[in-house]
Parts: structure tokens; sequence; C-alpha cells
């Protein structure tokens, strides 16, 4: 039950107040314990801050690492009208051809013209054949009954592969045009019925006529895309060409440089931020200050920066450390390096491989171990600290949670604990108060029998 709080009316006192001051004092623990988890939040946000932009750099990490990375590819064309697209692992190697001709669609139109498209057509069944008569496809059942407007509908709704369209051709004069749903020398069809159709075009395959002597072959398509006639690659045409036209798939080292560039922002970046998180500069208040456990992730990758890989320094591809602790990238002379020396390249980023050694035989005595590269370095300190379920990061930050949440409790305790306080608070200077006006109508009581004596 709810009291309320005398106002003090007969000892002149703002017991509201008072209570409410009363109850500043006793809620001080329960403030303490807000403010601790305040903090204990704030630090478990910044964990998860550092956290995610170390898994960042494990994603980061994991694609340089990816054999695919090192065989990047892509294509080129020796004129516009052609383009060449090379999936992920597409060979190496080029091709010489003409464009004979281009995919077309199969369409005709009506020879009748009608003047309204709302009255009855006056059409019965349309036989839907292949080109050249001779296989059925279906037929499209009408009465004569359906204006233009149905027959279209009837035809749109056939399943057959057809898209049907009235045309206007001049005032109040329309016309009945079919086309195949796709392009194609398969797709053409003929049309059989009471109604004879004009072809308006003719559906036909898109060709390459691959080489330039008397042994040249054809590849067609029923569209301008060609797959797989150079393994992994996708060739579009647009137009014929009766010119030589060579596409090529070509290593791509700009391809590698990006996603090794992508590594070097995603490390100057996790960098960045664990520092800002544990700033111990005079007057930082910074949610981290100064935490080992996370300031030491940085001293882990600058050493998976800076130590040689084998007998060779990561400077030979463009990796330096500044004096502030970041890290700089030389594109153009890693692209160098990876023209230069590929190997050398991916083996300094990629690292080697265990082997058996000479022998073949494990064990052997002279079997090799594998070395890290820098990407699986980083890798591998990233990942240590910020793995879903055993990164020493989402520890320290479920540690935080599991803090807040006692905490939260221990705050949910004082508010019962201080709602009977305040009750009891309430109960005392209201008791104090009615004591108070007894004693007021006692004394006027009194004070009236005495001037009656008198």
């Amino acid at each position: 039950m709810t009291m309320s709080i005398s106002t003090g009316l007969v000892s002149g006192m703002d017991t509201g107040a008072l209570v409410s001051q009363l109850m500043q004092v006793e809620a001080a623990p329960q403030t303490a314990l807000k403010a601790k988890l305040s903090a204990t939040q704030t630090t478990a946000t910044a964990y998860r801050t550092v956290n995610t932009a170390l898994q960042a750099l494990t994603t980061a990490a994991d694609t340089v690492l990816k054999p695919e990375t090192w065989t990047s590819t892509k294509g080129t064309s020796s004129t516009g009208s052609v383009t060449v697209a090379a999936a992920t692992g597409a060979a190496t190697g080029s091709l010489t051809f003409t464009v004979t001709s281009v995919a077309s669609t199969h369409s005709t139109v009506s020879t009748t013209r009608w003047a309204s498209t709302t009255t009855a057509a006056n059409l019965t069944d349309i036989e839907v054949r292949s080109l050249d008569g001779a296989t059925s496809k279906g037929t499209i059942a009408l009465d004569g009954t359906e204006s233009l407007d149905q027959v279209a509908a009837k035809v749109n709704g056939s399943k057959l592969g057809l898209t049907a369209a009235v045309v206007q051709t001049g005032t109040n004069v329309f016309a009945l045009q079919i086309s195949a749903d796709a392009s194609g020398k398969n797709a053409a069809f003929s049309l059989g019925g009471t109604e004879s159709f004009k072809a308006a075009s003719v559906g036909r395959d898109a060709e390459l006529k691959i080489g330039t002597t008397a042994d040249a072959y054809v590849v067609t398509s029923s569209t301008n895309v060609f797959q797989g006639v150079l393994a992994g690659t996708t060739i579009t045409v647009s137009k014929e060409e009766t010119a030589p036209v060579t596409v090529s798939v070509v290593s791509d080292p700009d391809a590698v440089t990006t996603k090794v560039s992508a590594l070097v922002d995603a490390v100057n970046s996790a960098l960045d931020t664990i520092k800002k998180q544990t700033n111990n500069t005079p007057g930082s208040t910074a949610a981290l200050r100064g935490e080992y456990a996370v300031t030491q992730i940085s001293g882990q990758l600058l050493e998976a920066l800076s130590k040689a890989v084998g007998a060779d320094s990561p400077a030979r591809i463009g990796f330096e450390l500044t004096r502030d602790g970041k890290l700089t990238f030389t594109k153009d002379k890693f692209t160098a390096a990876l023209k230069d020396d590929p190997a050398l390249a991916q083996t300094l980023m990629a690292g080697t491989p265990a082997s058996n050694g000479p022998d073949g035989v494990v064990g052997g005595g002279d079997d090799v171990a594998a070395v890290p590269g820098i990407a699986e370095r980083l890798r591998t300190a990233a990942k240590t600290a910020s793995d879903a379920t055993t990164g020493t990061l989402t520890s320290l930050a479920t540690g935080q949670d599991s803090m807040g949440r006692e905490i939260q409790d221990r705050i949910a305790a004082w508010d019962v604990r201080l709602a009977k306080r305040k009750q009891m608070l309430t109960r005392q200077f209201t008791a104090m108060e009615t004591a108070l006006s007894s004693l007021q109508n006692q004394s006027s009581w009194l004070a009236g029998q005495l001037n009656s004596l008198s």
C-alpha cells in the first residue's frame, strides 16, 4: 500500500523533503552499484569493439591465405563489343574468333488487322509447332468469341513459352504479335489455325567461328553469352564481328595486391582501436586504460609483421613499420615483387607447408616444418584473441557481462530494501505529526480550562 508523506503542517517541517534527503543517504550503496554497472557495461563494450576489429583482421587474413587469391586472373578482349569475365581459378589462355551471328528472338505478327481490341476477334484454336512444323508443342484453345485482348491473355497463360502483345499499327488498326520467351534457334516456332502469321524476326543462335584456317569450328549459344569456351570464363557478344577478335585470361597481380592491401588496412584499424581503447596517458578516460591483456595483442600483431619469414624480410614485398607502431604498405613494390618472383611474394604472405623432406618418409629425420607467413601469423594472433568460443577477448567480455548481471540483481534487491525503508520513514514522520497534533489539541484544551478557572 502506498503511503503519502505528511507535509509537516503541525511541526512546520518539510517532512517530504526530509524523507527524500534521508533516502538519498540510504541509497548511496545502490548509487555506487549503478556507477559500477555502467563502468562494467562500458568495459564489456570496449572489449567487443576491439574484438570486432580483430575479427575483421582474421577475415582479411583468411582471404589472403586462400589458394585462389594467388591465382587471380582477369579477362581481356581486343574489341569493346565482346567482353570476357574470368571466374575464380580460371586458367590463363587466349582464343581468337569471329562473331558470325548474334542471338535473336523469334517473333510473328498476324496478317489480319482488327478495328477493336475488345470485341470478338473471331479466332479459333491456335496450334503451336516447331519452326519446321513437324512437332506440335500444344494448342491455345479459342472459340471465336474472345476479344483480341483476351486472345493475348490466353497466349500468355498457355505456358508454351510464348508472349503475346496487341500492337497498334495505325488509327484504330490493331494486330496480334506473338514472340518466343527465349532467344535462339530452339525457341523458334510456327503457328497453325484459321489465322495466318508472318515472321517479324527469326530466332537464331549466336555463333563464334573459332580460328582462321580451314579447320576453324563453330560454337553456338541460344543467347549472346558463351559459358566455358575458355575454362572458367564467360564471353558475351553484342554484335557481329567479321574481323578476328582475341580474348584472353591473364594473371591479375593487381587483384592480389588489393586483397593484401585490405589486410594491411585491417591491421592498422585493429592497432588504432587497441590504442584508443587502452590509452594510458594522463587524463585518459579509455575504458581499458592500460589493460595488459589487450595491449599485448598489439605487440603480437607487430611481431607478426616484423619477423622474417625464413630468411626473407617482409620489407622485400613493401611492408614496413613506422615509429608510431603502424604498418605501411607500398603497393607498387608488392606488385613488382609479385610479377618478378611470385613464389617469393606468396611465401612471405602465406608461408610454406610442412613436408616429409627429400626421402618422402614421415619422421625420416629430414622432415621440414611448416613456416607460417605474415598473413598466417596475423590470423593466428587475431583469432586467438577474438575466437567466438575460445578467444581471450570473448572471455573477458563475457566475464564483464556476468559481473553486470550480478550487479543488476543487487540493484534490484536494493530497490526492494529502499522501498521498505521509505515506507518506514513515512510512517514515522506521519506518526510524529499525529502525536504533535494530539499534543497541540491537549494544550489548547488545557489552556481553555485554566482560563475558565481564572
